[in-house]
C-alpha cells in the first residue's frame, strides 16, 4: 500500500512539475484589454460583427481590425463601455432592425402542398422550395425565432414572425438563418438609399411609383389612423408630399389591382391627406437625420430635383447648399403651375421643411455668371450636382434660351442654332464634338467648320443605317474633317479649372439596336478625346456630378475635375449615356420624375463619398423586369366605391388664387384606405381568410 501510494504521489508530483514547466515554455500572453473587452461584450456569439464569436471580436477590436462599435448585438451601452476601455471615442452607428419581407402566412397564401414534416424552415425548403407558390414567401415554421440570441422575434397570430424593435439589436442571425432570404436589416438610411429588387415582396403600385414610395405600407398606416407614420413612409422617398399630392399624375393608380375589379385606390388623394394633416397641425414630423459628416456639397438648381437631392444628402449627414438662379426656390413648381393647382404657401411649406433639415440655399445665383463648377470645387465643396434642367424649362419660365454656358465649352444645340440664325459669331475652337442630333448635327458640324474648327467628331447613339447615311456620305464627311462614330455615347467629361478639356465616349462593339433608348450592350470600348467645345442635342442637361481629381498640391496648381454619372431610375434598363434622349414631359409628370432622379443622385453622391461603386443593385426591378403578378382578383371583401375628390363650386373658381380641389375628409380617407388590397407579388386580401 505504501509503495503504491508513493508511486501515485510521485507520478502526481512529476505531472505537476511537467505542467509547471509546460506553462512556462508554452505560455501565451493575453492582453488584459482583450479580456476586459470580451467581458464587456454580451457573449451572445451571434456573429453579427462578421467573426465567429465574442472572443474573436474582442481580439479584433483591441488590435484595431474592428471598430469599438462593431458589436451590433450590444447596442450603444456596450459600444460606449468598449470605447472607454480602449480610451477612444465611439462613432455613431445608425441602428438596423430586422424586417420581415412577407405579409401573408401559409394559411393566407396560395400553396403547392400541405407540409407535415420536420418543423424547420430549412427542412421544408428542401421540398420544392417550400409549400408556397410565391418563391419568396415566408415558410412560417419559425427557424428565425429559434436562433435569435436576444429573443427579439416571436410568432404572430397571423403565422408570420414579429420583430420586437425595442429588443432587436440587428445582429443578423435571423437574416443568415432564413432559407428564403426574406429577412433583411433595415434602417432609415438604407431605405433612403435602397431600390426595389426582385428578391423583395413588392406590389404593382410601388414598383410603378417614380419616387419609389412603399405605397402598401403608406396605405396600411393610413387605414389604421397612423397618419404621421404614413407620412414618414412617404418622406423616406419623397420630400414634397404636399406638392405631389396635388399635381402627381399618379401612375401607381393605373397599376393598382383594384382596376381588375372596379376602380383603383385613390393613392394620391390619401398621400395629400396625410401631408395636409401635418401642415394643418402646424408641427412638422421629426425625421431621422444621420450625424454630421462635415462634407460640403453643392447642388445647382433649386427645382424639384435639386430640392430632393439636397434633402436626402442632408438626411444622410452631409451639408448641401443649393444654388438657384431665380429669386426663390421651386423651379417650374413655382413659375409654371397655377395657384389653383398648387398654392404657393403649400409649396413653401414643403420647401421650408427641406431647409429645416440643414439645407442652405443661395438664390439669385446663376451658374456661369455668378459662379462656376470649378469655383465651387475650389471653395471646398467636394461634389457639385448639376440639376438645372434645360432650354425647355427656360421657355416654360418665359425666358429666352441663351448661350450662357453652364460649363465653359459646353453648348446646347438649340440655343446655339438660334444664335447662329441671328448672325452671332460664336467661337467653337479647333476641336469640336457633337453628341446626337440627327441631320441637325451634320448642319451644326458644317457651321463649326465654317467658324474655324479643324475637326468635328459626331457621336450617334444609333447605327449608321438608323441614322440614314450611306458609306459614301460618311466618307465624304470624313474628307471634310467631320468624323462620325455610331453606337457611341458620352460617358464622362474632364476639365482643368474653368475649361472643358476632354470627354470620354463609349462605343459598343457587339450589340443590337433597340428603341430610342439605345443599345443592349455586350462589349464596348471607351475612348478619350481632347476638345475645345461640346455641342449636345439634348434639350436638358443631365444630372452630372462633378468631383475633384487628385493632382499637384499648391496655390498655383490647376484644379482638375471630372464627372461621374448617378445611376438612373428603374425605367432605364439599357446602358445610359451622359446625354440620354429627352423624354416626353409635362410640368406635372416632370415633378415626380425629378423627385425620383434627385433621390438617386443623392444616393449616388453618398456612394461616391463613402468609397462605394456608383451602381444600382444588380437585381433592381426595372420597367422590363419580369415579376410575378396576377391577371385577376377573386373573393374580394365588399367595400364602397372610390371616393371622389371634393371640389370648389364653379362660381368660386373665378378667383385663380383659390385651390379647386379641396381634399378628402377623415371619414372619406378611412373608407378609401380600406379599399387597398395590401398586395404582394401574388398575394392580396381575400374574403375567405377573414
Amino acid at each position: 500500500m505504501l509503495a503504491a501510494g508513493l508511486a501515485i504521489g510521485g507520478l502526481g508530483l512529476l505531472a505537476g512539475v511537467g505542467l509547471a514547466v509546460a506553462s512556462k515554455v508554452f505560455y501565451v500572453y493575453v492582453d488584459p484589454q482583450i479580456i476586459e473587452v470580451e467581458e464587456a461584450l454580451p457573449g451572445a456569439n451571434c456573429g453579427g460583427c462578421g467573426l465567429p464569436g465574442c472572443s474573436s471580436a474582442a481580439q479584433a477590436i483591441v488590435v484595431g481590425h474592428l471598430a469599438p462599435n462593431a458589436c451590433v448585438g450590444g447596442g450603444a451601452d456596450v459600444h460606449e463601455k468598449v470605447a472607454e476601455i480602449l480610451g477612444v471615442e465611439v462613432e455613431f452607428k445608425e441602428p438596423e432592425i430586422a424586417q420581415i419581407g412577407c405579409r401573408y402566412s401559409v394559411a393566407k397564401a396560395d400553396i403547392k402542398y400541405l407540409y407535415d414534416g420536420v418543423n424547420d424552415c430549412r427542412a421544408a425548403m428542401l421540398l420544392a422550395g417550400g409549400a408556397k407558390e410565391c418563391p419568396i414567401g415566408c415558410i412560417g415554421l419559425g427557424s428565425c425565432i429559434s436562433v435569435c440570441p436576444f429573443d427579439a422575434l416571436s410568432m404572430g397570430d397571423d403565422g408570420l414572425p414579429v420583430v420586437h424593435e425595442n429588443i432587436c439589436t440587428g445582429c443578423g442571425t435571423c437574416v443568415r438563418t432564413c432559407p428564403k432570404g426574406i429577412i433583411s436589416l433595415t434602417s432609415v438610411s438604407n431605405r433612403i438609399l435602397g431600390e426595389f429588387t426582385t428578391d423583395e415582396c413588392t406590389a404593382p403600385c410601388q414598383r410603378t411609383c417614380p419616387a419609389g414610395i412603399n405605397i402598401p405600407e403608406q396605405l396600411q398606416q393610413t387605414a389604421m389612423g397612423n397618419y404621421l407614420e404614413a407620412l414618414r413612409v412617404i418622406k423616406e422617398r419623397n420630400p414634397l408630399p404636399l406638392v405631389c399630392g396635388r399635381i402627381c399624375p399618379h401612375p401607381c393608380e393605373f397599376e393598382c389591382r383594384r382596376n381588375l375589379e372596379d376602380e383603383p385606390v385613390a393613392i394620391n388623394y390619401l398621400k395629400r391627406f396625410v401631408a395636409d394633416y401635418e401642415r394643418e397641425s402646424g408641427q412638422r414630423l421629426e425625421l431621422f437625420k444621420a450625424p454630421e459628416t462635415g462634407r460640403r456639397l453643392a447642388v445647382v438648381g433649386g427645382g424639384a430635383e435639386g430640392l430632393t437631392a439636397a434633402c436626402f444628402l442632408a438626411r444622410l449627414g452631409h451639408s448641401p447648399t443649393i444654388f438657384e438662379a431665380m429669386p426663390a426656390l421651386g423651379g417650374l413648381l413655382r413659375t409654371v403651375i397655377p395657384d389653383s393647382r398648387l398654392p404657393k404657401d403649400v409649396l413653401d411649406w414643403d420647401i421650408q421643411g427641406i431647409l429645416e433639415l440643414g439645407v442652405e440655399a443661395q438664390t439669385g445665383k446663376a451658374l456661369g455668371k455668378d459662379f462656376t463648377v470649378a469655383s465651387l470645387l475650389q471653395e471646398g465643396y467636394e461634389t457639385v450636382l448639376l440639376a438645372t434642367g434645360g432650354w425647355d424649362a427656360m421657355l416654360m419660365r418665359g425666358q429666352e434660351p441663351n448661350l450662357d454656358q453652364a460649363i465653359p465649352g459646353l453648348y446646347q444645340l438649340l440655343p446655339l442654332s438660334l444664335a447662329w440664325a441671328q448672325g452671332m459669331d460664336v467661337p467653337v475652337g479647333k476641336r469640336v464634338v457633337i453628341a446626337g442630333g440627327g441631320d441637325l448635327a451634320l448642319d451644326a458640324a458644317k457651321k463649326c467648320m465654317q467658324s474655324g474648327a479643324e475637326q468635328v467628331t459626331v457621336l450617334y447613339r444609333r447605327s449608321q443605317k438608323e441614322v440614314g447615311l450611306t458609306d459614301s456620305e460618311v466618307a465624304q464627311l470624313r474628307e471634310q474633317s467631320v468624323v462620325l462614330h455610331f453606337w457611341a455615347t458620352l460617358s464622362q467629361f474632364k476639365g482643368v479649372d474653368d475649361q472643358l478639356t476632354q470627354l470620354v465616349y463609349r462605343q459598343t462593339t457587339s450589340g443590337n439596336g433597340g428603341d430610342a433608348g439605345g443599345l443592349v450592350s455586350r462589349r464596348f470600348k471607351e475612348t478619350a478625346i481632347a476638345l475645345d467645345t461640346v455641342i449636345t442635342a439634348s434639350g436638358r442637361l443631365p444630372e452630372m456630378i462633378f468631383v475633384k481629381v487628385p493632382g499637384l498640391e499648391g496655390e498655383e496648381s490647376p484644379l482638375l475635375w471630372q464627372t461621374i454619372l448617378p445611376y438612373h431610375e428603374p425605367a432605364r434598363t439599357k446602358p445610359e449615356p451622359l446625354f440620354a434622349p429627352t423624354e416626353p414631359m409635362s410640368d406635372y409628370r416632370a415633378a415626380v420624375e425629378a423627385i425620383g432622379a434627385g433621390r438617386r443622385s443623392a444616393s449616388s453622391i453618398h456612394l461616391y463619398l463613402t468609397g462605394k461603386q456608383v451602381v444600382p443593385p444588380e437585381n433592381m426591378i426595372t420597367a422590363e423586369t419580369e415579376v410575378l403578378d396576377v391577371k385577376q382578383v377573386v373573393e374580394l371583401l365588399p367595400v364602397g366605391p372610390r371616393q371622389k375628390m371634393p371640389e370648389r363650386p364653379a362660381a368660386e373658381r373665378i378667383d385663380p388664387s383659390l385651390e379647386v380641389e379641396l381634399g378628402l375628409d377623415e371619414e372619406m380617407v378611412r373608407n378609401e384606405s380600406v379599399r387597398c388590397l395590401n398586395c404582394g407579388l401574388i398575394c392580396y386580401v381575400r374574403s375567405k381568410y377573414h
